[in-house]
């Protein structure tokens, strides 16, 4: 492991996590999905890579040791600057599958996952259908919904922008309780999902924006474009067939200041 964490950045071995995940840019995933292509043993590792995600999400929950932690970030701090701001697309050359395998062994460390819920979980959950009737508008507000999580709201996007609240569904996103509100407008749906517990990780791969003073990650998820920020301490996540920037200008809305962030 230490050889292979020499020579990638962490934002290397951050991409090879988000393409596992789903959460690697459209623009990005080709190139590394060509060089996995041309070698079964990068196949072979993508696969058991995912697999893996998968089963320790459903079982794991408790965070890796401080130890290992503090040891790997030692080891990227180590790196000279311009090794670690370097991409991995397309001149990277693995060692073997076992050096890439550690490589995103440490990746998935340093993010955080797969032993919690994810941004990408937080999405395909709100690409499944509403099960509940639309949420009304909370007793003498005009911007919020008679809905919420730990205290976070929901938003009224109506009058503003047209989104007219469609449904709501409360379910799990790895163990962790999420609710999600749809919002429809011009034959299309998009889901606002906030997250119950302290807030997730950033996704790997995504491009930031900011908006009064708060920042606004956007990445796409198995194809749809997705947003995700902080609310009081809370992951919140946009997703649906609007494009990035009306999903930023959304999410960035405050409701005439009756919205606290």
């Amino acid at each position: 492991m230490g050889d292979m964490t020499a020579k990638l950045s962490a934002e290397e071995m951050a991409e090879l996590v988000a393409l596992a995940d789903g959460t690697l840019p459209a623009e990005r995933r080709a190139p590394l999905e060509a060089r996995i292509a041309a070698s079964p043993e990068l196949q072979e590792l993508m696969e058991r890579q995912r697999r893996a995600m998968a089963a320790t999400r459903a079982v794991a929950s408790e965070p890796a040791p401080a130890s290992l932690r503090a040891r790997v970030e030692r080891d990227i701090k180590k790196r000279p600057a311009a090794r670690r701001r370097s991409r991995l697309v397309p001149g990277l050359a693995f060692g073997s599958t076992v050096a890439a395998a550690a490589a995103i062994v440490v990746a998935l460390i340093l993010t955080g996952g797969p032993s919690g819920p994810t941004v990408a979980d937080a999405a395909r959950l709100a690409a499944q259908p509403p099960t509940g009737p639309a949420p009304t508008r909370l007793d003498g507000t005009h911007a919020k919904l008679d809905v919420r999580v730990d205290g976070v709201v929901f938003p009224d996007l109506s009058r503003a922008y047209g989104w007219r609240q469609v449904g709501v569904r409360h379910g799990e996103v790895n163990g962790r309780d999420a609710t999600v509100v749809y919002y429809a407008k011009g034959g299309q749906r998009i889901g606002y999902v906030i997250l119950a517990g302290s807030a997730l990780p950033p996704p790997g791969g995504a491009h930031a924006v900011e908006r009064h003073g708060v920042r606004y990650e956007t990445v796409d998820v198995d194809g749809r474009p997705t947003v995700t920020w902080e609310r009081l301490g809370h992951t919140c996540v946009l997703t649906g067939p609007a494009s990035r920037s009306e999903l930023v200008r959304l999410a960035s809305w405050r409701g005439g200041g009756t919205l606290r962030y």
